[in-house]
């Protein structure tokens, strides 16, 4: 990725915090194995200041959209409260295959590792870390089926197992869903919009990220109107 590559995700900036479109594919931060992050590339994004923001939060590899960095420490501390807190809210689109049948819900399901050989996975475990997840129904077209996600809490692939779980995975998914480990299509999970309550007197901060070129065929076909794609969120 170039410099001009990265300024170009760019989908908000001010004095604390920068909000950029993350690409599908690409690692937040480098790995044990080591390789190409998205981190390495942050110093593109230091718009004057002495060092390159870093990371307020994650998101998955194979996950795109709203990633929020802060520029400076006393900034990252602050994103760090808010989000502990669970005073940010977030929002994701998701493609998956099936359907629910009903067409808003919550689903509790508490998570634990895998087992210690598969690193980061995660499975459905009634003695592991509670995990809240909100969804509702946007769209529905032949076997796929278009939600909104809203993570209450923020546990590892949370919203890849709690789909899996509930009988309707997302598409793309090699880990719980049902495409193959490669060739398939990529994970249909972007996280698609941002609520960030940064400063006492103003409004809260609301950042919407463009939807991937690699969902917009899927979502087409459940409904979704690329003109009216932004207020559909809201």
């Amino acid at each position: 990725m170039t410099p001009e590559e990265m300024v170009s995700r760019l989908l908000y900036r001010d004095g604390l915090m920068l909000v950029i479109d993350k690409p599908a594919g690409f690692a937040v931060h480098r790995g044990p194995k080591g390789g190409e992050s998205l981190e390495d590339h942050f110093d593109a994004l230091r718009f004057g200041l002495p060092r390159a923001p870093a990371l307020a939060h994650r998101l998955d590899r194979d996950t795109s959209g709203c990633l929020v960095l802060g520029r400076h420490r006393k900034a990252l501390a602050q994103l760090g409260r808010l989000f502990k807190s669970g005073a940010i809210a977030k929002t994701y689109w998701a493609v998956v295959e099936g359907a629910p049948e009903t067409d808003e819900g919550v689903i509790e399901l508490p998570l634990g590792r895998l087992d210690v050989t598969r690193g980061w996975w995660m499975k459905h475990d009634p003695k592991g870390q509670p995990a809240v997840t909100k969804w509702k129904l946007m769209g529905r077209g032949g076997k796929l089926a278009w939600l909104a996600l809203e993570p209450v809490t923020g546990r590892t692939h949370q919203l890849r197992v709690h789909c899996a779980e509930m009988g309707w995975p997302i598409l793309g998914d090699a880990i719980y869903g049902t495409a193959p480990r490669s060739g398939g299509p990529m994970l249909h999970l972007q996280a698609r919009e941002i609520i960030v309550p940064l400063y006492k007197n103003r409004a809260p901060i609301h950042v919407c990220a463009p939807v991937p070129q690699h969902m917009r065929d899927a979502l087409v076909a459940c409904g979704w109107k690329p003109e009216s794609g932004a207020q559909a969120a809201e």
